[in-house]
C-alpha cells in the first residue's frame, strides 16, 4: 500500500485557521454591513429628494391656481359691484323725481296777494344694509323750501290760507307725508315795502313721503 505524504499539510493547515479567525470575520462582516447601509442611505437620499422636487412642483401649480383664483374672485367683486350700480341707476330712472308735475303744482296752487319768489328742492339719500351680491334698501328723503311775499291788505293774513291751498291739491295731497306735510319754519318777516305797498315775507317746508328712488 502506497503511502501519501503531504509536505504541504502545514501550511494549509495554517492558512485554513487564517481563514477561520474571527476578527476577520468580523472585519467583512462589518464592511458589508456598512456598505449596504451606504447603499440604503444614498437610495434614501435619492427618493427624499425626488420627494422634495414633487412637492416644490405642486407647490407651484397650486401657487399659481391660488393666484389666478384671487385674480378671478376680484374680477367677479367688480362684477357684482357693477351689477349692484346698474340696478341702483335703472332704480332711480324708474323711480326719480319728476320736477315738471311739481312745477305745474305750485302754478295750481296760487292765492291772490301771495307772490312765490323761490324755492328749493332738498334731495338726501340713504341705504341701510346690503353687501355681496344683495343691494340695500335706499330711501329718497324730500323736503321742498319755499319762500314767498304776502302783499295782502294785512300782510301776513294769506299765509295759512297759502298753506291750506298746497295742501289741498292732489299732487301733494299724494306726495306729502299725511301729518304736518307742510310747515312754517320761523315767524314771517317784520313788515316792508316793495313800490309802496307792504308786504312780508315767509317760508315753507313741504316734506314728501319717503320712497324708493
Amino acid at each position: 500500500m502506497p503511502i501519501h505524504i503531504n509536505l504541504l499539510a502545514e501550511m494549509q493547515a495554517a492558512e485554513e485557521m487564517r481563514r477561520r479567525d474571527p476578527v476577520k470575520r468580523f472585519l467583512f462582516v462589518s464592511i458589508s454591513t456598512v456598505a449596504i447601509a451606504l447603499m440604503v442611505g444614498a437610495w434614501i437620499i435619492g427618493k427624499n429628494r425626488l420627494a422634495l422636487n414633487r412637492v416644490t412642483t405642486v407647490q407651484t401649480v397650486y401657487d399659481a391656481k391660488t393666484n389666478a383664483f384671487q385674480r378671478a374672485r376680484t374680477q367677479l367683486q367688480k362684477v357684482a359691484d357693477a351689477k349692484l350700480k346698474v340696478e341702483a341707476l335703472n332704480r332711480f330712472q324708474t323711480f326719480r323725481f319728476l320736477q315738471g308735475n311739481l312745477m305745474n303744482a305750485l302754478q295750481q296752487s296760487t292765492v291772490d296777494g301771495v307772490q312765490l319768489t323761490r324755492m328749493r328742492l332738498e334731495q338726501n339719500y340713504e341705504t341701510v344694509g346690503g353687501g355681496g351680491k344683495t343691494p340695500g334698501k335706499t330711501t329718497e328723503h324730500l323736503v321742498l323750501h319755499l319762500w314767498a311775499k304776502d302783499f295782502s291788505a294785512n300782510p301776513g293774513d294769506q299765509i295759512n290760507k297759502f298753506k291750506d291751498v298746497l295742501a289741498r291739491n292732489p299732487y301733494f295731497q299724494d306726495v306729502l307725508i299725511k301729518t304736518n306735510a307742510i310747515t312754517l319754519p320761523s315767524p314771517p318777516s317784520a313788515p316792508q315795502t316793495e313800490a309802496g305797498r307792504p308786504y312780508v315775507t315767509f317760508a315753507l317746508e313741504c316734506r314728501f313721503a319717503d320712497r324708493p328712488p
